[in-house]
């Protein structure tokens, strides 16, 4: 089984290319939909964000308000941390799962939205490794259009996330999204043909079908070897 890691940085249109995979037919694991499930009311990840942080970053229904969340730890590089510490157990279990069970379905190919990759090591796991990259000012430029806030609380979000550069210098495959749409989804598909193509040795035997073909090879070798032996005792 190929798994293809994918990140970027805020406002960097990585969401746009976990969206042209999930078109095609490319399962997607997506890490924000993981980290929402872990923070839902009564879980684990839930008990431990709200033991830290107090009642007061809940909703009257008792989930996690979530944008506040986001202002406290934002404005505050330590509390980031220690959300990070406190939910990066759960998170990593719950993205283990969904693996398990695209393995499971048989999946050959699927594809990691994770957009802390590198940060929580998960890219030794990925290969290849994909970062959707935009200039400075063109990102500052559409998360301030994209959230409707201040340029200087742009730039304090985007400052707060490992620099697009240090990534793209981290990357196998770069998506350079400072185009237009139609841009992005021709490089998209000449990306599409290098992340489905065949499946080397080990990428194969790291599949379900692989993992059949190798137990099969298994059973049929014994059951030869009974034969043999039982004959060479007759």
């Amino acid at each position: 089984m190929r798994v293809v890691g994918l990140t970027g940085g805020i406002a960097s249109g990585k969401s746009t290319v976990s969206n042209l995979f999930k078109a095609q037919g490319v399962p997607v694991v997506d890490a924000d939909v993981v980290a929402r499930d872990v923070l839902k009311k009564g879980t684990g990840g839930w008990k431990k964000v709200v033991a830290a942080f107090g009642e007061e970053i809940l909703q009257p229904d008792g989930e996690v308000d979530r944008p506040r969340l986001g202002q406290i730890v934002f404005s505050d590089p330590s509390k980031r941390q220690l959300l990070n510490r406190l939910l990066a157990p759960y998170i990593s279990s719950g993205i283990l799962w969904e693996i398990l069970k695209l393995w499971m379905k048989g999946s050959k190919v699927i594809v990691l939205d994770i957009p802390l990759l590198f940060e929580v090591k998960m890219d030794k796991w990925t290969k290849p490794i994909i970062v959707v990259w935009v200039d400075p000012e063109t990102q500052l430029q559409r998360l301030m259009a994209r959230d409707r806030t201040s340029q200087e609380d742009a730039q304090y979000r985007i400052n707060a996330q490992m620099s697009l550069d240090l990534k793209r210098n981290k990357a196998d495959i770069v998506i350079d999204n400072t185009g237009s749409l139609d841009e992005l989804k021709e490089q998209f598909r000449n990306v599409l043909l290098e992340v489905t193509k065949p499946l080397t040795w080990t990428e194969f035997g790291l599949s379900r079908q692989g993992a059949l073909s190798f137990l099969t090879s298994i059973i049929v070798g014994v059951v030869l070897c009974r034969k043999v032996y039982i004959s060479n005792r007759l």
